[in-house]
């Protein structure tokens, strides 16, 4: 999800750019590449979560393909 660092955790998000489910083997991780890389050209920075699923994709936390830097 895109939000707003100053909402409130449970507040009103910007935008669902993709998913995480835990509960099937093996995990789900769904990301919508394309929005992720528009996000984090405005800027967006993702939480440190994020970072972990984006590296689980074989996105760098700059959004790029390739490993983790």
């Amino acid at each position: 999800m895109v939000a707003d660092q100053r909402s409130p955790r449970d507040g009103r998000v910007i935008e669902t750019i993709g998913r995480y489910n835990a509960q099937v083997e093996p995990s789900e991780i769904v990301l919508d590449q394309e929005r992720l890389q528009h996000w984090l050209a405005q800027g967006a920075q993702p939480t440190n979560t994020v970072k972990k699923l984006m590296r689980a994709k074989g996105l760098s936390p700059a959004g790029t393909a390739g490993g983790s830097s």
